[in-house]
C-alpha cells in the first residue's frame, strides 16, 4: 500500500493560493486490497448520502423493484441526492403511486428544491412545500416500497429500530464489514441513521459495488442493476450543475460516483476495478469535487482530449457576481 499526504486543494484568488482544503483518499480494489492512502488511513466517517446505493440493496433483492415495475429511472432516484427539480419530484411521486402509497407517506422533511424557479413552483404548488420536494425522496421512496412489499408497515420506518432500518443497517454491515450499531450511529439529516465506519471499508464496498462483487450472486447483481442505472441517468442521480451527474456524464460510463454530505465522496471505476471514498476534513463540497474528479483523470489515465473535457470540473473557474473571473480552485500539485 502506497502511503501520502493528505490530497490538497487549492483555492486561487488573482495569483495567489486563498484557501486550502486536506482531504483524506482511499483507493482499493475488491479483494479488499488498499491500493494508495492519501492522508489518514485510519480515519472513520460518516458516508451519509455517498452510500446510497448500498442502501437501496433491499430495494432490488427483495423483489420490490421489479413488483411495482419500477424503471431505470426510478432506481436512479432511489440513488440520489437530487436537486428537486420537476424530473425528479415526478419520479419520486411515481414510485409512491406504483406501490399504492403518496407523498404524505414519506417522513424525510420537506426541503426547498435546489433551483428558484423549482423553489416557487414547490411553494405555490397544492400543499405547499412537501417532503417529496427534499433531495432524500427517491431514497424514502424506495425505502417505502421495500416496506410495503415485504409487509412491514411504513409508519415510522426511518426509525432506527424500524425494521427497515434494520433490514438497511445489516445490509451496509455485510457489503463493508463494519459493525453498524447503536454504538456508531448518529441521525442523518434526512432522518435515518447514518454510521461512523473506516473510510477504508467504504472504498473497499464500492469497489465491489463497481463490478458487482459479492459472495450472493443475487445481490452482484442487484449491485450492478443499480451501478448501470445510475450510469444511465445520471441526471436522476443529482440533477444540473452537479458534479455527481457532470462527472459519469463527461467520462460515459466510466465512472460511478457519488456525493454525501459534509464533503464525501465515493465513486467505483468498474474498468480498473476500484472503489475510492473521501472526506474533506473541513466538510468542504468544492474541495471533494475537484479531487474527486482529478483523481478519475489521474487513475483512468484520460488522454488530453478527454482531460480537457474535465477541465470545468478539475479546475473549476470562480466567478464574481458581475461574472468576472477572479481565481480557481485545483488539485495542488
Amino acid at each position: 500500500m502506497k502511503y501520502n499526504p493528505a490530497a490538497v486543494v487549492e483555492v486561487t484568488r488573482g495569483n495567489f493560493v486563498e484557501s486550502t482544503h486536506e482531504v483524506d483518499v482511499i483507493v482499493a480494489d475488491s479483494s479488499g486490497k488498499i491500493i494508495a492512502t492519501y492522508g489518514d488511513a485510519d480515519i472513520h466517517i460518516f458516508p451519509r448520502s455517498a452510500n446510497k446505493s448500498l442502501q437501496a440493496l433491499p430495494l432490488i433483492e427483495s423483489g420490490a423493484a421489479d413488483a411495482f415495475g419500477f424503471a431505470d429511472k426510478h432506481l436512479a432516484l432511489a440513488c440520489s441526492s437530487h436537486n428537486g427539480q420537476p424530473m425528479h419530484v415526478e419520479a419520486a411521486g411515481e414510485m409512491l403511486d406504483k406501490a399504492g402509497l403518496d407523498g404524505s407517506c414519506l417522513e424525510c422533511g420537506a426541503q426547498l428544491p435546489k433551483y428558484p424557479e423549482d423553489q416557487m413552483t414547490a411553494m405555490r404548488s397544492e400543499g405547499g412545500l412537501q417532503p417529496i420536494h427534499n433531495n432524500c425522496s427517491g431514497k424514502h421512496s424506495g425505502f417505502l416500497a421495500f416496506a410495503k412489499h415485504t409487509g412491514l408497515k411504513t409508519n415510522g420506518y426511518i426509525g432506527f429500530d424500524h425494521p427497515v432500518q434494520k433490514e438497511i443497517a445489516g445490509v451496509l454491515e455485510e457489503v463493508t464489514s463494519a459493525k453498524h450499531g447503536a454504538d456508531n450511529y448518529g441521525i442523518d439529516g434526512c432522518s435515518i441513521p447514518t454510521f461512523k465506519i473506516p473510510l477504508t471499508d467504504i472504498a473497499v464496498a464500492y469497489a465491489k459495488f463497481g463490478v458487482g462483487e459479492d459472495a450472493s450472486p443475487l445481490r452482484s447483481k442487484s449491485m450492478i442493476r443499480l451501478r448501470d442505472a445510475c450510469l444511465k441517468h445520471p441526471e436522476m442521480v443529482a440533477g444540473d450543475n452537479r458534479v455527481c451527474t457532470q462527472l459519469m456524464q463527461t467520462l460515459d460510463n466510466r465512472a460511478f460516483v457519488k456525493v454525501g454530505a459534509e464533503g464525501v465522496y465515493t465513486m467505483s471505476l468498474p474498468e480498473l476495478g476500484l472503489g475510492i471514498a473521501m472526506k474533506s476534513r473541513d466538510g468542504s463540497f468544492r474541495a471533494v469535487e475537484v479531487a474527486v474528479s482529478q483523481l478519475a483523470c489521474d487513475l483512468l489515465k484520460l488522454d488530453e482530449v478527454d482531460v480537457q473535457k474535465m477541465k470545468p470540473l478539475t479546475n473549476p473557474i470562480l466567478k464574481n457576481w458581475n461574472g468576472i473571473e477572479v481565481g480557481s480552485a485545483r488539485l495542488a500539485k
